[in-house]
């Protein structure tokens, strides 16, 4: 889905109704991916409306949605909003360059580095 503000696209997100990658993968869960607002456009409400619309998206497919987040500074907005939406970490760990990465492994804090966080809907 892409956003629109005053004719002009400034936001977007993709739901894979049943992703194969990361934490949930292959499961039968929509995943959240490629999820950005552009930086003179935030603060409006925008990237609200857009997970809004999102969630509902993926509600009719699975009771559960989830996403990856990466880990350095400029995904520190997007890993509070989540938080403050109810997102949780899964519990796996973190990912590097779409598996696991485990313990003492050798990473870098680039964009392929990422938490998985899921959202139960109720009811």
């Amino acid at each position: 889905m892409v956003a629109e503000y005053s004719g002009k696209p400034v936001g977007y997100i993709n739901i894979y109704p049943n992703s194969a990658w990361g934490a949930f993968g292959e499961k039968g869960y929509p995943e959240i991916v490629d999820f950005g607002v552009l930086e003179k456009y935030r603060n409006r409400g925008i990237g609200t409306v857009l997970m809004d619309i999102a969630e509902k998206i993926a509600a009719t497919y699975a009771d559960i949605v989830y996403l990856g987040v990466g880990l350095h500074s400029g995904y520190g907005s997007a890993q509070r909003m989540y938080v403050k939406r109810g997102y949780i970490p899964d519990g796996s760990g973190v990912w590097y360059q779409d598996k696991i990465c485990k313990p003492y492994e050798e990473c870098k804090n680039d964009d392929d580095l990422v938490l998985y966080f899921s959202k139960k809907f109720h009811g």
